[in-house]
């Protein structure tokens, strides 16, 4: 004959058990909800580049805007020393704008602020991270790693025009 044993759990501690555990699924579920329905995107590296030499040849020889089509973009940001280049983009309100940025030298960090697009740029990586423009305005880039004396230098714009 077997005799079932069971362990016997405080109903006080058995409580707490159950509000942690709605607690965890709570914050998985706004966490899943605020990544698909606000955009939220990870960034990830897009594609290799010679930090070196990033700059003589391809897009980055000549960062900047490309139009696509209407209403699709795509900005080449080089980020150097104390610079990005360029330091200023004009688009069309509701265009959607996919960012490829860089550095020529040392980490440094893009944070498009008013939106959800910042990353860190690293030296021999390119990021992307894609934006929808649908208000008008000055939107500043900046950069949030510190990067030397002249940090505070490292800015720019995106004018949004009606």
């Amino acid at each position: 004959m077997s005799t079932k044993t069971s362990m016997h759990i405080d109903p006080y501690e058995r409580n707490w058990m159950i509000v942690s555990i709605v607690l965890l699924l709570g914050f998985a579920t706004a966490i899943a909800v605020a990544a698909f329905a606000f955009g939220i995107q990870v960034p990830s590296p897009e594609q290799r580049v010679d930090p070196r030499t990033v700059a003589e040849s391809g897009p980055w020889a000549e960062p900047g805007l490309r139009e696509l089509s209407p209403g699709k973009y795509e900005a080449y940001i080089l980020a150097r020393t104390w610079l990005f280049q360029p330091r200023e983009i004009t688009v069309p309100v509701g265009s959607k704008v996919t960012f490829y940025v860089t550095s020529a030298d040392v980490q440094h960090g893009f944070k498009l602020q008013n939106t959800n697009l910042n990353v860190q740029v690293i030296p021999g990586q390119v990021s992307k991270l894609t934006i929808t423009f649908d208000e008008p305005g000055d939107y500043n880039y900046i950069c949030t790693e510190y990067c030397g004396n002249g940090h505070a230098a490292m800015f720019g714009t995106v004018h949004v025009t009606p």
